[in-house]
């Protein structure tokens, strides 16, 4: 967008008019010259490396998590996420920049506090904003003038004004005058080898002019671009704008999936013959159903924040109940298949390759591998898993009666099997070695489909 002379004029004019905030300058100053102390909470899939990032970029960090388990390990150089090695904690620690801590009392060192906490679903798909609250209650009696709080938890337009403002008041500081609140949604894409947090631009928020100032200076040294738009909500549901995205296309060509299917049409092969066209497409893909914190959590949140507008999103929610359904639907695939062999469900092995929600990471949060074990085992199927980096599923409040460990995908194993159901297609898995010894293989994600079948019988689902 350019700019006139006559508007840069104004501009200045405008600014030079509007009181100088003494907090905010003295704060402005220490980002500037990176003398600012930031303080990451929450140290799970997106704040350890956004406290790296901040390291790496010359700021001092005080990690802070409510597990003081996660903290112990951090201090002796051990990783608790999968793509991040032990090596890279050793540095973060040797650095002398970086400190991890269970003590609230230590925010009042910092001059900066990201909060990267869960937002996760309640029972009735409705935002589920404790975890928010209690960080905002437990950073509140430590809240001193002139901090930066940002939240970058995703969210639906409004929490930060709505929900954290007014605990973060209960001290007694004013927002935009005593203290500085700004929001920047966090875009970690784990298992991605061309992104990281530093090389992924930062769209930020604030809430003044003040506000969304420090935070772009907060943000613009450790990361390549920040994008500063107009208010927190538009930052907020910059986020769920990007994840609705994801998860209407995705949903689309899940339904395409089961309407080629039954047309005798492989749609994975139209799908390659699509991309083909350098304009106007963007592959995606089908699945089992959506995994992770974000793609499908945050339409529901603007689903449900449009109904306290007065406004149904028909679109979304249908997109939504077709991602649903998709487990469900490969478990009925896994039942005719085995159908086709003359056995039924109830009794037979059937062993799932990959918990995680997605290829190669150890993150098995919201995976549809879980309401498909669920169902399968409901139906009477004698189910294992096998995952290399899930070596034993981790409590879940969804899914509390899963208690499962991994299983050596062996030679005997796989002859055992009366079908094997690829759910996530980890790099680790040999498939070939799968298809060679295997019976029976449905293939969710057509991972197979580069390889030679010798022994199995393929079904793609």
């Amino acid at each position: 967008m350019s700019i006139t002379r006559t508007q840069t004029k104004e501009s200045i004019i405008a600014t030079a008019s509007e009181p100088v905030n003494p907090l905010a300058e003295r704060l402005r100053s220490r980002l500037d010259q990176q003398t600012a102390t930031v303080a990451i909470v929450g140290l799970g899939y997106v704040g350890l490396p956004l406290a790296e990032t901040f390291v790496w970029g010359g700021f001092n960090v005080i990690g802070y998590d409510i597990d003081a388990g996660k903290v112990e390990r951090l201090r002796k150089g051990h990783s608790y996420i999968g793509h991040i090695p032990d090596n890279r904690i050793v540095e973060l620690n040797a650095g002398g920049r970086f400190d991890a801590t269970d003590d609230p009392s230590r925010f009042v060192e910092a001059d900066v506090i990201v909060i990267c906490v869960p937002t996760p679903l309640g029972e009735a798909r409705e935002p589920d904003l404790s975890f928010i609250e209690a960080t905002g209650h437990t950073l509140m009696p430590h809240l001193r003038e002139g901090h930066l709080v940002v939240l970058e938890s995703s969210t639906y337009p409004g929490t930060t004004e709505e929900v954290l403002q007014p605990i973060l008041e209960e001290s007694g500081l004013i927002a935009g005058k005593d203290f500085f609140l700004a929001y920047s949604p966090e875009r970690e894409d784990p298992g991605n080898h061309d992104f990281a947090t530093r090389n992924i631009p930062k769209v930020v928020g604030g809430l003044d002019r003040d506000s969304l100032d420090l935070a772009t200076r907060l943000y613009k040294p450790v990361v390549e671009g920040v994008v500063s738009v107009s208010s927190l909500r538009v930052a907020e549901a910059c986020k769920i704008l990007e994840n609705t995205y994801r998860a209407v296309n995705i949903a689309l060509v899940n339904e395409l999936k089961l309407v080629f299917d039954r047309m005798g049409i492989d749609v994975w092969e139209v799908i390659n013959a699509a991309k083909t066209k350098p304009f106007g497409y963007q592959a995606f893909y089908p699945g089992p159903g959506l995994g992770g914190h974000c793609i499908p959590i945050d339409p529901f949140y603007l689903t449900w924040v449009a109904r306290r507008h007065g406004l149904n999103t028909r679109f979304i929610e249908l997109a939504g109940e077709i991602n649903t359904a998709m487990p469900r639907h490969i478990v009925d695939r896994v039942a005719d298949a085995l159908n086709d062999d003359g056995k039924a469900v109830r009794g037979s092995r059937v062993c799932v390759l990959g918990v995680a929600y997605k290829k190669d990471v150890d993150d098995p949060r919201e995976s549809p591998a879980f309401p498909i074990i669920e169902a399968l085992q409901a139906r009477g199927a004698v189910v294992t898993y096998h995952d290399p980096h899930v070596p034993v599923l981790p409590p879940m409040r969804e899914h509390p009666g899963l208690k499962m460990s991994s299983t050596a995908l062996t030679t005997e194993m796989l002859e055992s099997q009366d079908c094997v159901l690829i759910v996530t297609d980890h790099s680790q898995v040999d498939y070939q070695r799968v298809l060679d010894h295997a019976c029976l293989v449905v293939d969710t994600r057509n991972v197979t489909a580069g390889c030679s079948s010798v022994g199995a019988r393929v079904v793609k689902a």
